[in-house]
């Protein structure tokens, strides 16, 4: 039997970046499980799933656009010192939660820091890069009913 939209899954997966390091993996812990169609992973990991047979492996390579999107260089800005609570001091690099206008929060990536301002960035941290799977389907949870 092979995967189609509306099964539900366990997946094993390494992600890589495009150079072949290892960014995350599953193998540590359980399988990922999801319904394939449901968007609840990025649509190029469904696309990949989508056709697997049980304990097969398969690598895929996807495209920004249908994984965290292409890089936004207008969820780009600077956030000023005098804004900051005194004891605000970020490292680059750091992930930190900031809160919008209408008080939700945002994780945002610091990329520079002045004696004025922070820069942060507001893009996923894996926009704009292209995503390596290996996947291993492990099992087919539930099939679509028909």
């Amino acid at each position: 039997m092979q995967v189609k939209h509306g099964d539900r899954v366990k997946v094993h997966y390494t992600l890589k970046d495009a150079g072949g390091q290892v960014i995350e993996t599953s193998r540590e812990f359980t399988p990922i499980e999801f319904t394939v169609g449901k968007g609840n992973v990025i649509p190029g990991f469904e696309k990949g799933i989508v056709g697997m047979k049980t304990n097969e492996l398969k690598t895929i390579t996807i495209p920004p656009d249908e994984a965290y999107g292409v890089h936004d260089i207008n969820k780009v800005f600077e956030f000023e010192r005098k804004n900051a609570p005194n004891d605000f001091d970020p490292r680059i690099g750091d992930t930190i939660r900031m809160h919008r206008p209408d008080g939700k929060t945002v994780p945002v990536t610091v990329m520079a820091v002045s004696d004025k301002c922070f820069t942060m960035d507001a893009n996923h941290p894996l926009a704009g890069k292209e995503l390596v799977f290996d996947l291993e389907l492990m099992e087919i949870v539930t099939a679509e009913s028909k």
